[in-house]
């Protein structure tokens, strides 16, 4: 396809333009577009300016200014207005000094407030193992609480044969 514009250079850019449920399509080559005044292509997304929105679309309530303007960090002075437009902290304490705010977004973003972190797949059986087996405890605790003990019984045997298998996974990797 060749450029609308100059009729010379091969199009290689395409603008579809839809204004009043009017569908307008342009085809440009990159000099012509590059000239043309209503086309901008520096991009002002990135992705901090993303993140700081998600900030305040999270919130159950406003975020104040107040808020923005006094709390700080006290290890690297990051205040939070520096933080939103920035989009990263200071340091690891700014996570504690913007718990309130950053944890509604945490949790938003990855469904869970704690980090549970990715296992090699080849070499992360043991650890696999443990985590479930760890899951598992828990889950029993809370069963014997509700004095459920038929499925208590259930559960403990499944750790058992989770812990044999543990065993094994060590020995072999040995």
């Amino acid at each position: 396809m060749i450029c609308e514009k100059c009729k010379l250079n091969k199009a290689t850019v395409h603008v579809t333009k839809i204004q009043s449920s009017q569908k307008t399509e342009l085809h440009l080559c990159e000099e012509c577009a590059r000239k043309t005044q209503d086309m901008s292509f520096e991009n002002p997304f990135t992705i901090n300016n993303f993140l700081t929105g998600l900030l305040d679309s999270v919130q159950s309530s406003p975020i104040k200014v107040d808020y923005i303007k006094t709390t700080t960090c006290s290890k690297c002075g990051m205040s939070y207005g520096r933080f939103k437009k920035l989009g990263r902290l200071g340091c690891s304490d700014c996570y504690n000094t913007f718990n309130e705010r950053l944890m509604p977004l945490i949790k938003n973003v990855h469904g869970s407030q704690l980090h549970t972190g990715k296992v090699p797949k080849k070499s992360g059986s043991v650890i696999r193992l443990r985590r479930e087996i760890l899951s598992l405890k828990k889950e029993l605790n809370k069963v014997i609480e509700r004095e459920e003990f038929e499925k208590a019984a259930e559960l403990r045997d499944e750790i058992r044969l989770l812990e044999k298998d543990l065993e094994t996974s060590k020995q072999g990797s040995e």
